[in-house]
């Protein structure tokens, strides 16, 4: 009996077509989005410790290389957002009677939402 024939793939193959770049960009935001929710969770943890174990924390995080790691997350989340946002519409597709609620109509309201929260947190923080 024949084995199966198991055709060869690159290791870059998801670079051959811009969605699958897009989706496999993606995947990998998630990491970069959980590694940002450890750190904000040690933050937490020191805060909660107070004293020079915060002070120390707050001077590694504004060293240099973890100001650039911060630049790329920030970067990660964004395009974590949109990709999120975007499939939202025609993953959970809203009907009107017999009609089909145009994608932008449902998508259009998440940004919305997130400009504003946006704002207040910045007035919040920044005021």
């Amino acid at each position: 009996m024949r084995r199966p024939y198991y055709p060869k793939m690159k290791a870059t193959w998801w670079l051959q077509r811009r969605p699958y770049t897009l989706f496999m960009l993606r995947e990998l935001s998630a990491v970069f989005v959980a590694g940002y929710a450890l750190l904000l969770l040690v933050l937490g943890i020191k805060v909660y410790k107070g004293g020079d174990t915060l002070a120390a924390y707050l001077d590694f995080l504004d060293t240099p290389g973890m100001l650039a790691l911060h630049a790329i997350i920030f970067i990660f989340a964004v395009l974590h957002t949109v990709t999120w946002f975007n499939s939202f519409a025609k993953a959970v597709p809203i009907w009107r009677g017999e009609e089909r609620l145009a994608p932008w109509k449902v998508t259009l309201p998440n940004y919305v939402a997130l400009l504003v929260l946006s704002a207040l947190v910045a007035l919040l923080f920044l005021v």
